[in-house]
């Protein structure tokens, strides 16, 4: 999990809950570019530099829709950054699955409330701990992920175009870390298992859900699930890793590892589209879309250890994040990055402020937000 700084977390103090604009309005504004001098165009000024290539962002708040890119595309012709272009958007393909999930639950095909040993019986070990859909989609599963050095420069390198077979990436070797809904634990593991629970109600691939449920009924032109396409295709700015050899392209690699949890392609555009329906209720029916804005109570974060005076409350809801919790300001969203591309997309409950944004970071791993983003959210935050 990228963690954001204490300097963000200071300026949304600043900013209270300033912009009311309502959801369809804002969604029909023009997109205006950041205007030179603002501290949106400073938050993207300077690239590339030796973190990021590149960067874009889309901003709907009290001062309407703003839009701005920076940096270079394709470092061999130097193409600028295109503002509508693809990207790989992580762990924010998460929010899709949590979606695709929840309108399963309100058509009554999924139980939230029913176990995965009901719906697979065959995934994991006999006497596992009963593991709810719920405790799956809110990541208290407990259920452990096969360790793999992913976001390690070295071994993405070396197995970028491995194929993985669906469920592969868990884990049923090694006992639950924790029994089910009494920890919290981010990870990918458990919108794996989102994923096959999916394919098993509907008898249909994860991919044509997301296709048939969202990106079709949305209208969403640049955001695919690719399944085995390795490329991003349309208008998009490569990622790039920085190594002593120079930059290396790693805009090309095959997502059946993440699949599920985090192998998504989309846009700026579009997914500031997904937010307002999302958020609207067009997407989700109550009462599942509650279930999106509720992390688990009283759960703490998972740590590996039992001293309890270190522990963390939990943060995740069914496929979003509270990134914020303040008494002037609430902000839900989900971040995702993979090598080549950090991002996110936030928004108040009431949709009056709205972020998009992709970094295309050289240095991939790390667990701290790169500085990059940490300027355009803190930019965001100000409210300017």
């Amino acid at each position: 999990m990228r963690k954001l700084s204490a300097a963000l977390v200071a300026a949304a103090l600043v900013i209270g809950t300033a912009g009311t604009a309502h959801a369809g309005e804002a969604g029909r504004q023009r997109c205006t570019t950041v205007a030179d001098g603002t501290p949106l165009r400073d938050a993207l000024a300077g690239l590339p530099d030796e973190e990021a290539s590149g960067a874009l962002l889309l901003v709907n708040d009290a001062n309407g829709c703003r839009q701005g890119t920076a940096g270079v595309a394709d470092v061999h012709s130097g193409r600028t950054v295109p503002i509508d272009g693809r990207f790989r958007i992580g762990s924010m393909t998460k929010t899709f699955t949590a979606v695709v999930a929840l309108q399963l639950a309100a058509e009554g095909k999924l139980d939230l409330d029913q176990t995965v040993q009901h719906y697979l019986p065959d995934l994991l070990p006999a006497g596992t701990a009963p593991i709810t859909v719920r405790q799956v989609l809110t990541y208290t599963s407990g259920i452990n992920h096969v360790p793999v050095p992913n976001k390690q420069t070295e071994w993405f390198l070396a197995h970028r175009y491995d194929r993985w077979a669906k469920g592969s990436q868990i884990d049923t070797a090694e006992p639950l870390a924790f029994a089910p809904g009494t920890k919290q634990r981010y990870g990918n593991v458990d919108y794996i298992v989102a994923g096959l629970l999916i394919e098993k109600v509907t008898g249909r691939s994860w991919e044509s859900q997301i296709q048939r449920r969202i990106v079709d009924r949305l209208g969403l032109r640049g955001t695919t699930a690719p399944g085995r396409d390795d490329e991003v295709r349309g208008p998009h700015a490569h990622g790039y890793e920085a190594t002593d050899a120079g930059w290396v392209d790693v805009t090309r690699a095959d997502t059946s590892l993440q699949w599920s949890a985090a192998s998504i392609i989309s846009t700026a555009p579009d997914l500031d589209r997904f937010l307002v329906a999302l958020f609207s209720g067009h997407l989700v029916p109550e009462p599942q879309l509650s279930e999106m804005f509720t992390v688990p109570a009283g759960v703490k974060l998972y740590d590996g250890n039992d001293d309890p005076a270190d522990d963390q409350d939990a943060v995740y809801s069914a496929g979003l994040t509270k990134l914020l919790d303040l008494p002037s300001l609430t902000v839900w969203g989900k971040s995702g990055d993979r090598p080549g591309y950090n991002n996110a997309m936030a928004a108040t409950r009431d949709l009056s402020m709205r972020l998009v944004y992709s970094v295309n970071t050289l240095h991939m791993g790390g667990t701290d937000q790169p500085l990059r983003s940490q300027r355009i959210v803190g930019a965001v935050l100000q409210g300017r």
